[in-house]
């Protein structure tokens, strides 16, 4: 409730003072949906009323707002905390048949929505089917109404499972939904974020991060006036602000004291006389301490209140009237009273329709810890013998109760029971929390040791924090007791782990011993052998090899889940053989299976697939298959892996079609929203070098491409070491140094030839036949021509294709052939062109030009001026520059008219290109060997152009402003 300019002497609202910014940033975040607003503080800074303040401030302009809670203690049910908001949707619901079939599955999990939804469709029989099945239901009813805002309360005590949906939902919100959610930094579980991965709000999706800072002293004197009136005098705000630090719920406790205890009837100099208020605060002695402010509130309440209050302590969740009284022992009337009393205090509140809790969690755990050990243990009994009773008793709370007493035999059985309904139910995050509880207690028994740690590994292959699953699952293998079958199914998830997020060298090996634990287990072994041989540095026989056991394995398995795994991993080496074949099998995989496992291979396959088409050169289709990849993942929900890669690839096209303008801010939020994925750094760092390198910023270039390579020679893939040798090698040839070149290609060709992947690494070709004309390694040049032709022979890989006619190209105009060089450049440039990616269209085209230059010069200028277009409207400045010198050289550039242009205070085009590239934090000499100038010379246009644009080089973001604003 809200005081407003007037105080109140009752001390039961309170003004809304200090918060106006924040109110604001969090209003016109939601104006425009979708949104995300996340509000983080400590506990009784704000974050409740601030998000009260908004509600009623966003109601009176006709939005709709809803509300959900996490508590610390939940029972399990999937996606809880926004079910419970959801119930507030009812009278917003359009009829039954217009809603979309799908939320439908909401209904037995929302009876007094029943009425109001579709018929429930069938139940899965897999209960990560039905988790599938309710994201989409959940999803499918804020779309239906909207405009909504959704707002989620204490998200640091949030199961997984509620993390992952609010996580999708984040990324890829409902066009009218405002998604509001509060947390504690400091109560967020150890490693995990907040959303359980880095999140970045996606393109088009506004909000704001509002973090809450404790009031000033000016601030807590305008709530103490706005409460006291004329009383609120300094000396009293300043004890205020000292005794609270700032925090605005400490501030309203003692002010709650002070309108309670106006007079004291106490003897004293004057018996009666009104007690001075900073002596009250003195004598209740709560300096910066709220526990002993709820004390003195308690002291207050009688004594059958202070029974009700100690009950709804030591339950810790939200409980009913009828709890509280069994809990406590009291005769139900005089609960009812007792629990008026405890409300009219302040000290507990309504939390939802007929429960009750306590206002904050400072205020529950003061009380709590104020109660006597052996009364606390007697409650506790209480507790457990009374939850025992109810229709489904909640295990999860029992095991809180049972571990509170001591009984740590009691509350192992209680915790397994509670983690084992949690994931028949599908919660997978409360049961991950409870297994890793379990598994931290020391000398467990040996069968209750196996039995949590294969359901903890059958729960965190889906899992998204890496490092915190990794260590629990190496802590697990190394219990010498446990049995074989069960290890190897525990290191197949490690080894998964290790290879999918990390790409982690040793993740085959821990595949590999998996593999032969689980010879009892056939389907297990056979996804630890199609991932082996899948693993990127391995030869194509080892690949077949593994492929081979994987089937003769499942060959006669009912399991459905297998068999899907083992055609994806199929699909995925017939794509990297460049097999026609592979295109129709795609096609032919189920989008629609009722198995959420296979629809997870099937999105791996798709994504495989794609990415194979990527590098071979069918960019549209392989921007299809990723796309349909990433749809189905984020619709299962538990496929992290294929999302990051997906994400990676779709801007690793945006790369090659031209669309350089926002990649590399796009390629940082990605890695801040995958830490753990290796190729996440991996391709930005590659991305960032690409563009310093076409741009000219040598230093830069080698910077990030030698932290690509770094990264490359930690990982599997044999196609992120070639990658990055390739630019490294580039970047050596343009600035003329042709040893350091071909030290770089000489490893690289080698790998090359072991791992076999000439379809994804053909761009490697064409410049090993350079770098080894530039240094006198003919022969080897040739070899290399001859071999890359043999490998690609009836492959399916335009793109190597290309790349592979450059390279002879190169080999005939070496050879004193420009003709039928030129023919072959042209041949490259047209498939190029057909691919869609106008970087390497011009690469070709200049090459076309310079075979050309000799004998149909003004054919060559045409061409190079072209190419210099092409180079100039991507940004490569340096490429632009090295066509328009090569047109100098022929002496066709267009003749400037004489005398000088005069450009008065604007950038001449040339000044234009230095500023840019010194905006990039290019020195001189990359500037110099980037546009092909002396370096006097572009001395001469950095101080032009830093004159006219007001601002010096060290000012990097000034430079950039200017240029982007003359």
């Amino acid at each position: 409730m809200n005081v407003g300019s007037e105080y109140s002497g009752t001390g039961r609202g309170f003004a809304w003072v200090g918060r106006g910014r924040e109110l604001d940033l969090m209003l016109a975040a939601l104006e425009i949906p979708p949104a995300v607003v996340l509000v983080e503080g400590e506990p009784g800074v704000g974050k409740s009323r601030l998000v009260q303040e908004a509600d009623k401030a966003l109601t009176g302009r006709g939005v709709r707002v809803v509300t959900g809670l996490c508590h610390p203690l939940r029972e399990p049910l999937p996606f809880g905390p926004v079910l419970d908001a959801l119930h507030g949707t009812a009278d917003w619901l359009p009829p039954p048949e217009r809603l979309n079939p799908q939320a439908g599955a909401l209904a037995p999990l929302m009876p007094a929505l029943a009425h109001r939804l579709p018929t429930p469709p069938p139940p899965p029989e897999d209960a990560r089917a039905g988790r599938f099945q309710l994201m989409g239901a959940v999803r499918s009813l804020l779309d239906a109404v909207g405009p909504l805002v959704l707002v989620i309360e204490d998200l640091h005590w949030a199961d997984e499972a509620t993390r992952e949906l609010l996580l999708l939902l984040a990324r890829d919100l409902p066009r009218a939904l405002g998604l509001v959610l509060t947390y504690r930094r400091e109560d967020l579980p150890a490693g995990v974020p907040l959303l359980g991965a880095p999140y970045r709000r996606p393109p088009g999706t506004s909000g704001a991060e509002i973090h809450l800072t404790p009031l000033s002293e000016d601030q807590v004197h305008d709530l103490a006036a706005a409460v006291l009136g004329p009383r609120a005098s300094t000396a009293l705000s300043r004890t205020l602000f000292e005794r609270s630090a700032g925090l605005p719920l400490v501030v309203e406790e003692d002010l709650l004291t002070l309108t309670d205890r106006t007079r004291d009837t106490r003897p004293g100099p004057r018996r009666g006389t009104p007690v001075d208020d900073i002596s009250v605060l003195v004598d209740a002695a709560v300096p910066r301490s709220l526990r002993e402010a709820v004390t003195a509130r308690m002291a207050g309440l009688s004594e059958s209140a202070v029974a009700v209050v100690e009950a709804a302590a030591v339950l810790a969740v939200p409980a009913s009237r009828n709890l509280l009284t069994e809990v406590a022992e009291l005769d139900p009337d005089l609960a009812g009273q007792a629990l008026t009393e405890a409300l009219r205090a302040a000290v507990l509140r309504e939390a939802g329709p007929g429960l009750y809790a306590f206002r904050h969690a400072l205020a529950h755990q003061a009380v709590y810890h104020e109660i006597p050990g052996p009364h606390r243990v007697d409650l506790h009994q209480r507790a457990v013998r009374v939850l025992w009773t109810t229709q489904r008793p909640p295990l999860v709370q029992i095991a809180h109760h049972t571990r509170a007493l001591g009984d740590i035999p009691a509350w192992l059985r209680q915790a397994e029971a509670a983690a084992d309904q949690a994931i028949a139910l599908g919660d997978e995050g409360t049961a991950t929390t409870l297994l890793h509880e379990i598994l931290a207690q020391p000398r467990l028994e040996g069968d209750l040791r196996t039995r949590c740690a294969l359901a903890l590994a059958r729960t965190a292959r889906n899992g998204i924090d890496y490092t915190i699953t990794t260590t629990a699952l190496r802590g697990i293998l190394s219990d010498p007791q446990l049995p074989t079958a069960a290890r190897g199914e525990i290191r197949l998830t490690l080894g998964l782990l290790m290879f999918n997020l990390a790409r982690d060298a040793a993740g085959p090996h821990e595949l590999e011993q998996a593999a032969e634990e689980l010879a009892t287990r056939p389907e297990l072994a056979a996804r630890a052998m199609v991932a082996l041989a899948m693993a990127h540095q391995r030869s194509p026989q080892e690949a077949r090899a593994w492929m081979d056991r994987a089937e003769q394995v499942i060959r006669d398995s009912p399991d459905h889940a297998a068999r899907a795994a083992v055609r994806a991993t199929r699909l995925s080496l017939m794509a990297s053989a460049g097999d026609r074949g592979v295109w129709d099998l795609v096609d032919q995989l189920p989008r629609h299976d009722p198995d959420p496992e296979v629809l997870r291979q099937t999105s791996r396959a798709l994504f495989n697939v794609g990415d194979t088409a990527l590098g071979a050169g069918y960019d549209t289709r392989a921007a299809a298959l990723l796309g349909e990849s990433l749809d189905l993942a984020r619709r299962l929900g538990t496929l992290v892996v294929v999302e990051c890669l997906g994400a990676i690839d779709l801007l690793r096209l945006d790369w090659l079609a031209g669309r350089w303008e926002n990649l590399e801010a796009e390629h940082a939020a990605l890695t801040a929203q995958y830490p753990d994925m290796a190729g996440a750094a991996y391709d930005a760092h590659l991305t960032s070098g690409c563009l310093a390198a076409a741009r000219g910023q040598w230093t830069r270039a080698l910077d990030q491409l030698g932290r690509a390579a770094d990264i490359g020679e930690a990982a599997t893939e044999a196609e992120w070491k070639l990658r990055a040798a390739a630019g490294i090698v580039q970047v050596h040839l343009a600035r003329d140094q042709a040893q350091d070149a071909w030290a770089t290609i000489t490893p690289a060709l080698r790998l090359l030839r072991t791992a076999a992947c000439w379809t994804v690494a053909g761009a490697l070709v064409p410049l090993a036949v350079q770098a080894a004309l530039a240094s006198g390694h003919h022969q080897v040049a040739r070899d290399l021509v001859s071999e890359a032709q043999q490998a690609l022979d009836g492959v399916d890989a335009p793109a190597a294709h290309a790349e592979t006619s450059i390279a002879r190209g190169l080999l005939l105009q070496h050879d004193g052939d420009p003709t039928s060089a030129a023919d072959l450049f042209d041949r490259a440039r047209l498939t190029f062109q057909a691919i869609g990616r106008p970087h390497h269209t011009a690469r070709a085209l200049e090459q076309t030009a310079r075979a050309l230059a000799s004998a149909e010069p003004h054919t060559a200028a045409r061409q190079f001026t072209e190419a210099a277009a092409v180079n100039t409207a991507l940004g490569a400045t340096a490429d632009a520059a090295r066509c328009q010198q090569a047109l100098r050289e022929l002496g066709l550039d267009r003749p400037a008219p004489r005398g000088r242009r005069s450009y008065g205070d604007r950038l001449s085009p040339r000044e234009a290109q230095v500023a840019r590239l010194l905006a990039t934090g290019a020195t001189n000499k990359d500037i110099a060997q980037a546009l092909s100038l002396s370096p006097r010379t572009v001395e001469q246009h950095v101080a032009g152009a830093l004159r006219k644009l007001h601002t010096t080089r060290d000012d990097i973001p000034a430079l950039s402003a200017a240029i982007d604003n003359p």
